[in-house]
């Protein structure tokens, strides 16, 4: 029955501004927008222990969206891992210590799981460790580190704001009606477009060069944003949640609001560490 209707492609235009959720979505970005430029122009333990906050919130909440309630002593396990995991990064900036200690933590949770949510619990303590590893990793780049934070706001934010009025203003086929029914073509294509230009845009304004590599990589990590978006609605899907928490107004959980930015981030700092190396990881993504 679910699927009957999730399949149904409907070209309607759904009006750009008929959300009734709008006002509080503005809302809150005006809350969190300056609060994570801020983070990211003192960088430090500032910047380190925002994102971490983030991770551990996203952590409890995919536990209450896959596990159910309980689980507390597993919540603890997880978090103090995550903790010490990016205390040793910004202390060593080791990747095999973080791998080390991302494969303990990722045991310890196996060992906890019961056999029919393991996988899942598992992906959670990995989805939420990446959270804050990425930006870190990126941050950690004395030369480039804030500009290229800048770059993924400007890259994820645009992809996804133009992504959202694209796809109701025109409406048109939809990206993936099995997965996430209101997503259309538009809104992908509009999103990654206005989130490329955003991106390259900061970048050419902190002086950095913009040539026809970052473009295509900058195009790339704004589609995957997006593809970060369909992951968390697959995974809600899985457990039947229009939502992965309620501490957002108009947006829902943290989990909602990171999800883009996460494989952004994550994808940007592999992309930089190989070519950059652990501690110029944004200079390896910025600098082509």
């Amino acid at each position: 029955m679910m699927g009957d209707q999730s399949t149904t492609t409907d070209s309607r235009p759904a009006g750009a501004f008929s959300d009734p959720d709008l006002l509080r979505r503005i809302a809150s970005a005006l809350v969190m927008v300056p609060v994570a430029l801020v983070a990211d122009w003192m960088g430090g333990w500032l910047f380190a222990l925002l994102w971490l906050a983030a991770a551990l919130v996203v952590l409890w909440e995919w536990n209450g969206l896959v596990l159910g309630p309980g689980h507390r002593a597993m919540l603890v396990v997880e978090g103090l891992v995550i903790v010490l995991a990016v205390w040793a990064l910004i202390q060593f900036g080791d990747l095999l210590v973080e791998a080390a200690l991302l494969a303990i933590g990722a045991a310890l949770v196996a060992g906890m799981a019961t056999q029919d949510r393991r996988n899942w619990a598992m992906a959670g303590f990995g989805y939420a460790a990446a959270v804050v590893l990425g930006p870190i990793l990126l941050r950690l780049d004395p030369v480039h580190g804030a500009t290229a934070i800048l770059w993924l706001f400007a890259v994820v934010w645009g992809t996804d704001v133009a992504a959202y009025f694209a796809g109701r203003a025109i409406g048109g086929p939809k990206l993936w009606p099995r997965l996430s029914p209101k997503k259309t073509w538009a809104g992908f294509i509009g999103g990654t477009l206005v989130g490329t230009v955003l991106g390259l845009l900061v970048v050419h304004l902190a002086d950095v060069h913009v040539g026809v590599t970052l473009g295509f990589v900058t195009f790339v990590i704004a589609a995957l944003s997006q593809g970060g978006d369909l992951f968390e609605s697959f995974v809600k899907r899985q457990f039947a949640a229009k939502d992965a928490g309620k501490l957002i107004p108009g947006h829902g959980g943290v989990m909602d609001r990171l999800d883009g930015f996460l494989v952004a981030a994550v994808a940007a700092a592999i992309i930089g560490i190989v070519r950059g190396g652990t501690g110029s990881a944004a200079t390896g993504i910025l600098v082509w």
